[in-house]
């Protein structure tokens, strides 16, 4: 029978309510709980990524630089790898002119042509001012050992088809020969501080050196060569077979 008014419900209803409205609340703290879980973690952004601020600046690359231009031929560059080796430091040339204060390029090249022995195979050299002619080519400054003073850097196109290169710095106000190399259409350019030489090799290889400034000289510190059918890899042939080995035999 049907209580009449006024009474209160029965213990095991009031029980069951409490329980419906606890299980609400909890199950509404949960979906709150996920929804701000995910917002921390980025997923509430339309492509589920985070901005994660500015991009760091790039440091641009040194490109190279030819110091004579119209020796150059465009030829590919790529670096090599590098290649050991010490030499004892060099000696500053015996009867060289004294460097004054300004540096190398206060010296004349004539003067410093004569005292180099080495240099004394091109010093009856006229002046070239263009590519294709025997003679001296302008002399070039730039600072190789980045100490702030450049070095001088002399070239000369042989009659035999050869052409020579010497570079030298200021020590103690003393010219000090710290490269001298030759080759066949030398092209000569800068990376940074490094200087690039290619040249032809007898084989049909094109060559590429590239010296850098290890405290006392200008040290090779790579050394490739290129052939003109080696389009993927300069030291691959065609079948994959490395080329060194293919020369250096069994």
């Amino acid at each position: 029978m049907a209580g009449g008014p006024g009474r209160s419900p029965a213990p095991c209803h009031q029980a069951a309510l409490s329980m419906i409205q606890s299980l609400r609340a909890a199950t509404v703290a949960a979906v709150a709980a996920a929804v701000a879980a995910l917002a921390l973690s980025g997923c509430g952004a339309p492509t589920g990524l985070s901005d994660g601020g500015a991009a760091p600046p790039v440091a641009a690359q040194p490109s190279p630089k030819p110091l004579w231009p119209d020796w150059s031929d465009g030829s590919r560059k790529r670096p090599g790898p590098a290649v050991p080796g010490a030499q004892p430091p060099p000696e500053p040339l015996a009867h060289g002119p004294a460097v004054p204060k300004e540096g190398l390029s206060a010296i004349d090249v004539d003067d410093v042509i004569r005292a180099d022995p080495r240099a004394k195979q091109f010093g009856g050299l006229a002046r070239s001012e263009r590519p294709g002619q025997p003679g001296i080519r302008p002399p070039v400054l730039r600072d190789l050992t980045d100490d702030g003073s450049p070095e001088l850097i002399i070239s000369a196109d042989l009659e035999s088809g050869r052409t020579v290169l010497a570079v030298y710095t200021a020590r103690d106000g003393k010219v000090v020969p710290i490269l001298y190399t030759a080759g066949k259409r030398l092209a000569v350019e800068t990376v940074g501080t490094d200087l690039v030489v290619r040249s032809a090799s007898d084989d049909g290889a094109e060559q590429d050196v590239r010296y850098r400034w290890d405290g006392a000289r200008l040290s090779s510190v790579s050394d490739i060569k290129t052939y003109k059918n080696d389009d993927a890899d300069d030291a691959a042939g065609a079948d994959g077979t490395d080329r060194a080995a293919k020369e250096a035999g069994p």
